[in-house]
């Protein structure tokens, strides 16, 4: 089958074009509206935990992509509060928007209370945000990160739960998102570098369109995430918009690129990733 592509805007996945139902033609916005804040919500609590995870460290000055470059610009500062129980880490990007070198606009503060180191079994690293913005738009709620120890193949685990919110810049509404996942590390953990490090997750989530459309996304295919990679290298998602045909989005077999695909009642569409 012949595959169609579209230029992708400022929305980190959508399904661009019309999808033909019976004889009845849906609205482009119909069809790809939750979709587009699915993805805008899986893209915005992968970043703050990578953002976190490099924070732990001490500084954000080595929190890179694949080209070697800073991903954060200098107004970022981390703070670490060890002296309380449980410890905080504060990442806090001043009150007006900070141009960071991924290109976004980010303001307000990110904390992650935490108990034990990350590698610590049963250790917990909880994620919430105090007027924290991501090109205007307002992040809200909680992430929190159990280490649940060695799975049968001798790799750690993690269980990721999320609950939260995104009112969004346009003034289209809030999104809402939860899920649950389980991120298992299955390659860098013996070395000093955080670059080799690449992650299986796995699971589900649910939520709500800023429109009010439900949705639920299950990843089907395991999505795997490289930290010295932008996008997810491959994996695929199942995901349904309310009484609508389930989508597939496919993010390929492992390149470190921005194209995925999306199929839909039996086409396919080329998607570019942002």
């Amino acid at each position: 089958m012949k595959r169609k592509s579209f230029k992708l805007g400022l929305i980190t996945l959508a399904l661009l074009g019309m999808f033909i139902s019976g004889c009845r033609k849906t609205s482009t916005e119909e069809t790809t509206q939750s979709a587009e804040d699915q993805s805008l919500a899986e893209g915005t609590y992968n970043d703050v935990h990578r953002i976190a995870d490099e924070g732990a460290t001490g500084s954000l000055s080595s929190y890179k992509v694949e080209d070697g470059t800073s991903m954060l610009s200098a107004c970022a500062t981390v703070t670490n509060d060890t002296s309380s129980s449980p410890h905080r880490l504060t990442i806090d990007f001043g009150s007006t928007n900070c141009l960071c070198m991924d290109g976004r606009y980010r303001r307000g503060k990110i904390y992650c209370d935490y108990s034990g180191r990350y590698r610590d079994s049963l250790s917990t690293h909880t994620i919430s945000f105090d007027n924290y913005y991501v090109d205007d738009n307002k992040i809200e709620g909680t992430k929190t990160v159990t280490n649940m120890g060695r799975n049968s193949a001798g790799n750690l685990t993690y269980s990721i739960h999320v609950a939260g919110s995104i009112i969004k810049a346009d003034g289209s509404g809030t999104i809402t998102w939860t899920s649950d996942r389980t991120r298992e590390w299955v390659a860098g953990e013996g070395t000093s570098t955080r670059y080799d490090d690449v992650y299986h997750i796995t699971g589900s989530a649910s939520g709500t369109s800023a429109a009010g459309v439900s949705y639920t996304a299950t990843i089907t295919t395991p999505l795997e995430v490289a930290l010295d990679c932008r996008w997810i290298r491959s994996g695929t998602v199942s995901f349904t918009p309310g009484t609508k045909p389930t989508r597939i989005i496919d993010y390929g077999t492992g390149a470190c690129d921005r194209v995925a695909t999306v199929t839909v009642s039996g086409r396919t569409y080329n998607i570019t990733l942002h």
